[in-house]
């Protein structure tokens, strides 16, 4: 790997050393920080003096007042703790919007199809009619699907029916059973459809803020947008893609609250600089309200309000942000920069963030305790009440009732070992060893020449990803392992944190029945993973084109392949009618069958 700027000694909190760097394009030499005297083309130039070796003394001793303003502190303190994003913000917009567009496309041409409902849709899109209906989850008579979908809910009864999910994701598949009607699979899928491609937007402007690159962004997104596992988790109405968007979108805020802390701690450590030459508190300055750490707050909420899935991001996201508060401050060079890292901001952090994140959770209960018909809504009262040994007497009706269903859906997350066809192991998943079939029909029979003008058709949903973002995203992972732990580059361990929030739990329901498009919540950091690899091969603005050259071109390369290889996989991603052959031909190895 080139790495410039950036010496095997260099570190986030080293002041005297260059700007940590994740790889190629993203490289920064000491010449290239804003303000530097050196020559922004020399390929391994020497450190030269910038603003910020010039300023740095002033955290060390106090100067004479005055011999600095705040402005210029300010300056040389943002070039430090702030990479900027080089480039037209303007370009940067028209070309996520642009691979946002390829998205929505390919999630949204034939979503009736199939026009039934399939796997685990027949619980969910029955749940969210039922919350529209009743405000709660209803039962239903025995194998009401067909009549479902051709528009008869009559086999909805009053009685409650026993959930192990929380709402929101049904809530929001109501919303778009609300706006086309629940008559039609476009009413049922389109929330699902809206969702994953706004997650591949948000994405483009998360992976541009991270890799400093709209060019980069715009290819970590498009990756996304021709991923199999999250084509079909968008045109399927189950939860997971639900939970993805809102773990994203805490993610993308985190980032967020990481460029406003370090932007204020930088205004408010200028000032106190500039107008003392020391920090009046060997905490250094206090940085205020974080308000994109509250947003976050309330993503991981509406996360784990549609699985519980999303408290592991929680509480993986928590310690990243306490994590860059701690680099902050050290990078300011603050005297007791880990107290007031883990102190002064750890606990602010976990105030603003926790409580957020568990209040919005129990407001998404809301309906649950308005309605009187829920689901164990009077457990208190008419169960508990009158048994032998009364559970928590101690506790209202109302929240009792609330705790007692919590611990019953706890009991049966983790019992479900029944056996499945599509159950697989978290250790394959990476490669999407095993995916799920979510539907299949085979024609042999004289209709088949009409369906696909062959002798025997198949309509298939395969839940699997794109091999070239799977496979190419675990030799991926190896760098960005490797740049995180040898060069201590917070991007790449930013992009480890996404992983231990949406992989690594799930090794402990290992024996479970668990399913390889749990992955899809994952997608976007393989995405980010494969995009460290592009970044690597392309290389400095600042290296000759010559070098260069081969690199973008094999980035390039993998880019046009998962295109290509989304093309030719999309047929059954989306149900289309394709000969047995065809069908075949996309069965790459025998545990995909």
């Amino acid at each position: 790997m080139r790495a410039e700027g950036a010496q095997e000694g260099a570190r986030e909190g080293d002041p005297t050393a260059s700007a940590p760097t994740l790889a190629g394009s993203i490289t920064r030499t000491t010449a290239e920080v804003p303000g530097s005297s050196g020559t922004a083309t020399a390929r391994h130039a020497a450190p030269v003096p910038n603003r910020w070796h010039q300023l740095q003394a002033l955290v060390r001793r106090p100067p004479l007042p005055g011999t600095h303003t705040a402005a210029e502190i300010r300056t040389s303190l943002e070039d430090r703790l702030l990479p900027p994003v080089p480039g037209s913000r303007l370009w940067g917009w028209i070309g996520a919007l642009l691979v946002t567009a390829v998205a929505g496309v390919l999630r949204l041409v034939h979503l009736e199809r199939p026009d039934r409902l399939v796997f685990d849709e027949t619980y969910y899109v029955k749940q969210a009619y039922s919350l529209l209906t009743l405000g709660y989850e209803g039962t239903w008579n025995e194998e009401p699907d067909e009549r479902f979908a051709a528009g008869d809910f009559s086999d909805l009864n009053t009685d409650a029916d026993y959930v192990v999910h929380p709402s929101v994701g049904k809530w929001m598949i109501a919303i778009g059973m609300r706006l086309l009607g629940p008559e039609n699979p476009w009413g049922w899928r389109i929330s699902a459809a809206v969702v994953g491609t706004l997650s591949v937007l948000l994405l483009a402007r998360i992976a541009r803020r991270l890799f400093s690159s709209s060019l980069l962004g715009c290819a970590a997104a498009l990756l996304l947008a021709v991923d199999g596992e999250h084509i079909v988790l968008s045109r399927i109405s189950i939860l997971d893609i639900f939970l993805q968007f809102w773990v994203l979108a805490a993610f993308g805020a985190l980032l967020l609250d990481r460029q406003w802390h370090r932007r204020h701690l930088a205004a408010r450590a200028a000032t106190e600089l500039a107008a003392r030459g020391s920090y009046g508190d060997p905490w250094g300055p206090k940085a205020g309200l974080r308000p994109w750490l509250l947003v976050a707050g309330v993503c991981l909420g509406l996360a784990s309000g549609v699985k519980w899935s999303g408290i592991y991001a929680l509480a993986v996201f928590g310690i990243v942000a306490v994590v860059w508060s701690v680099t902050a401050r050290r990078e300011l060079s603050v005297r007791l920069w880990s107290g007031a890292g883990l102190v002064r901001d750890g606990v602010r952090s976990f105030l603003v963030l926790v409580p957020t994140a568990a209040a919005v959770y129990v407001l998404t209960w809301l309906p649950w305790w308005l309605n009187p018909g829920s689901y164990y809504r009077h457990w208190a009262s008419d169960v508990n009440a009158v048994a032998e040994h009364p559970q928590r007497p101690w506790l209202p009706d109302w929240l009792n009732s609330w705790w007692e269903y919590h611990l019953k859906m706890w009991h049966f997350h983790n019992n479900l070992t029944s056996e499945h066809t599509y159950m697989s192991h978290p250790a394959g998943w990476l490669i999407q060893w095993r995916p799920t079939s979510f539907a299949w029909r085979d024609v042999e029979d004289g209709t088949s020449m009409d369906l696909c003008g062959a002798s025997r058709c198949v309509g298939a949903i395969t839940s699997l990803g794109n091999p070239v973002l799977w496979w190419g995203g675990a030799l991926a992972l190896l760098l960005v392992v490797w740049l995180a732990v040898r060069h201590r580059d917070w991007r790449a361990w930013a992009i480890l944190g996404g992983y231990a929030a949406t992989y690594l739990p799930w090794f402990a329901y290992a024996e479970r029945t668990i399913f390889t498009f749990y992955t899809v919540a994952l997608a976007p950091f393989v995405a980010l993973a494969l995009t460290v690899a592009l970044a690597t091969l392309v290389g400095s603005p600042s290296w000759p084109l010559r070098e260069r050259r081969p690199g973008i071109w094999t980035a390039a390369g993998i880019v046009v392949l998962a295109v290509l290889v989304g093309a030719f996989y999309w047929p059954i991603w989306s149900n289309q009618w394709v000969p047995y052959w065809f069908w075949r031909l996309h069965m790459l190895l025998p545990s995909w069958i």
